[in-house]
């Protein structure tokens, strides 16, 4: 399991004030208001303490004014830092949800083998979606048609999703009809 999560990256200042414009990396951008403070990663190898003063939405950003942060100069000092929080400092989950960051890499299973690796999540809006690089003998050979199948799109839903063990690093699932090119 992951320690610590990535919840966005600085793209740009915002205002003189010290302001910056974060392109987050979370399912919801609300749970920046949530938050006391994160850790700023620079690509330098530089780490510092953040700690949240305002926040505010902008389209699909989140304009944070951090008590650090004092000027433009400052702000853009910072441009394509990545903030991150511990575990501890992460927003809590519900029952049956899971980090992103704990689900990347863990195997999956269907009734007869493993599958593959799940490699992304995707965030359609209805309903999440698993995406899974196949097991090489599972992969899905071509033909004149259609290039060989390496991956397979599982929504998150009940009738898929049959249990996700984190500590054991597996997810249980059921194919529907049609996600693999070769079943019935």
């Amino acid at each position: 399991m992951e320690s610590e999560f990535k919840i966005g990256e600085i793209v740009d200042s915002h205002g003189v004030r010290g302001e910056v414009k974060i392109y987050p990396t979370t399912d919801d951008v609300k749970r920046y208001k949530k938050l006391k403070e994160c850790e700023l990663r620079t690509k330098k190898g530089e780490r510092m303490t953040l700690h949240f003063k305002q926040v505010k939405f902008f389209k699909q950003y989140a304009i944070v004014k951090f008590e650090e942060i004092n000027d433009m100069d400052q702000a853009l000092a910072y441009k394509h830092a990545e903030l991150y929080v511990d575990r501890a400092h992460a927003t809590p989950l519900h029952e049956d949800e899971f980090y992103v960051a704990d689900l990347i890499g863990i195997e999956v299973y269907d009734e007869t083998s493993k599958l593959g690796t799940l490699k992304e999540v995707l965030f359609t809006g209805a309903n999440d979606v698993y995406v899974v690089e196949l097991e090489e003998d599972r992969i899905v050979k071509g033909d004149e048609k259609h290039k060989p199948q390496k991956e397979v799109l599982i929504p998150a839903i009940k009738e898929c999703i049959l249990s996700i063990d984190i500590e054991n690093e597996r997810m249980n699932v059921k194919l529907l009809n049609g996600l693999l090119r070769n079943q019935e």
